[in-house]
């Protein structure tokens, strides 16, 4: 049994990353044969994609996947750290399964994700879901078929998690949700230890897979027939920065826009690594998408600093204006937190302000989530609940509105859609566009998985409605 130990997961050795290979045991292979699975996702497209291994790897062992957990002989929550609220969703679905255990005895229930990083989270179902078969974190995904088994052979809850800096595991099997678009880890891990944010202590340390081992994907899924790729990471910007040699983001970009993909997205970014020649090489390629997502967090250089991302204000509103001024047409979205610690109503409307000079062309905000093992938890907490969400409701108010107007621009011109399935509406089909703006428009279900010219004749704060360009 392994626990979460967060002085081990905060530690930051000099340790090369070793790589090593997902090998598949055979003698699992039949595990599963005549159950079924169901698999529930929570969080960032990281945990979606690492769902797609678990997916994968379960499939191998003989499951057969379920829509409806109900339906399930074995059920697995992926979760998220990032946010309270997420796991106050996690703890909620297994209460619901502890519920369907009680009528359905041979259930199994798993939890895994980053979560399972938490030494608290593990107290609690150690105290009040003893129920659960087995825990595994975000470092041994690999070991599912392994840990899977020691939990059906011990029949008492089985805890694995690791609190080390952590490897590259290649070659894992996955389970691609879509036929066309698909996600391609670069980097794990993070090392920018912002002081809100738990991910370095769920996910470890920074470590960038090779550039031969990303091309070598990137070929396959074109060969599959893939359209887009989405590269990922807690920080992408930082790729490349734990290699002994020099080649970064900036580099990866330019070879994989020269394998011929159509399309390639990256995200998340952090704006402390964001250089100039990132933005020339985004700029120079047609198949790298002109959109672009820019966390900010706040617009108050003293709440900056407080939440150690590393930029000012002006540092932020400089990128931002290079990144607009050199990439043609380009969409940038945002994160804002609102009401982190310390934060004073001064701090708030250089938010607001930073909000109305960068028109953003989508944002993620947030209450401030404290999170046990950050520095941010720490702090003195000036501003009432009330008080935060009446500048949540205000921020929103000012993003909202530019939502809508940088909507508005897009009628009467065509933008290229990547067609990914269809509405409720009989004969409306949906994707996504060059700016990662979704796309509503009527066509036939045999366009799904093309790229598609679509005029825009209708724009919503959250959408954009269109039709076939002939």
């Amino acid at each position: 049994m392994n626990l979460p130990d967060y002085k081990e997961a905060k530690s930051r050795k000099e340790k090369t990353t070793e790589i090593e290979k997902y090998i598949y045991n055979s003698n699992y292979s039949n595990i599963g044969y005549g159950k079924k699975y169901f698999v529930k996702t929570y969080g960032c497209q990281m945990n979606e994609h690492d769902s797609e291994n678990i997916c994968a790897m379960l499939e191998e062992m003989g499951y057969t996947l379920v829509d409806n957990y109900m339906d399930a002989d074995l059920v697995i929550l992926n979760t998220c750290s990032i946010r309270e609220n997420a796991n106050n969703k996690a703890f909620g679905m297994l209460g619901r399964l502890k519920n369907l255990k009680e009528t359905k005895k041979d259930l199994v229930v798993g939890l895994c994700g980053c979560m399972a990083q938490e030494e608290k989270v593990v107290d609690k179902i150690f105290s009040k879901y003893k129920w659960v078969n087995f825990v595994f974190g975000t470092h041994n995904l690999h070991r599912l078929p392994i840990i899977l088994n020691e939990a059906f052979l011990k029949g008492k809850t089985e805890v694995e998690v690791f609190s080390k800096e952590g490897n590259i595991i290649e070659d894992m099997p996955v389970k691609r949700t879509s036929k066309y678009s698909a996600y391609v880890n670069i980097i794990y891990g993070c090392d920018k230890f912002c002081t809100y944010c738990i991910v370095p202590l769920t996910r470890g340390r920074q470590r960038s897979r090779t550039k031969e081992d990303i091309i070598k994907e990137i070929n396959s899924l074109i060969k599959d027939g893939y359209k887009e790729i989405t590269l990922l990471g807690q920080n992408v910007n930082a790729y490349g920065k734990d290699f002994d040699y020099h080649y970064d983001l900036a580099n990866l970009l330019e070879d994989v826009a020269k394998t011929g993909i159509e399309r390639i997205k990256f995200t998340t970014s952090h704006p402390w690594d964001f250089t100039d020649l990132m933005i020339d090489v985004i700029a120079k390629y047609d198949n790298i998408m002109p959109f672009i997502h820019l966390p900010v967090q706040s617009g108050s250089s003293r709440i900056l600093k407080l939440m150690g991302r590393r930029y000012t204000r002006e540092d932020y509103l400089t990128l931002f204006d290079k990144i607009k001024s050199k990439v043609k047409n380009v969409s940038i979205s945002t994160d804002i937190i609102v009401g982190f610690p310390g934060e004073e109503e001064e701090d708030f409307l250089e938010t607001m302000s930073l909000a109305e000079y960068c028109k953003f062309d989508h944002a993620f905000t947030f209450l401030f989530s404290k999170r046990e093992g950050t520095a941010a938890c720490r702090l003195p907490d000036i501003t009432s609940i009330s008080g935060k969400e009446d500048r949540l409701y205000r921020l929103n108010d000012i993003v909202n509105k530019y939502f809508l107007e940088n909507n508005m621009k897009m009628i009467d011109k065509v933008c290229y859609v990547l067609v990914e399935g269809t509405n409720k509406k009989k004969g409306s089909l949906f994707g996504y566009n060059e700016n990662n703006k979704l796309v509503n428009f009527m066509g036939s279900e045999d366009l799904i998985g093309k790229i598609v010219p679509i005029k825009i004749t209708k724009a919503k704060t959250w959408n954009l409605d269109g039709e076939i360009y002939e």
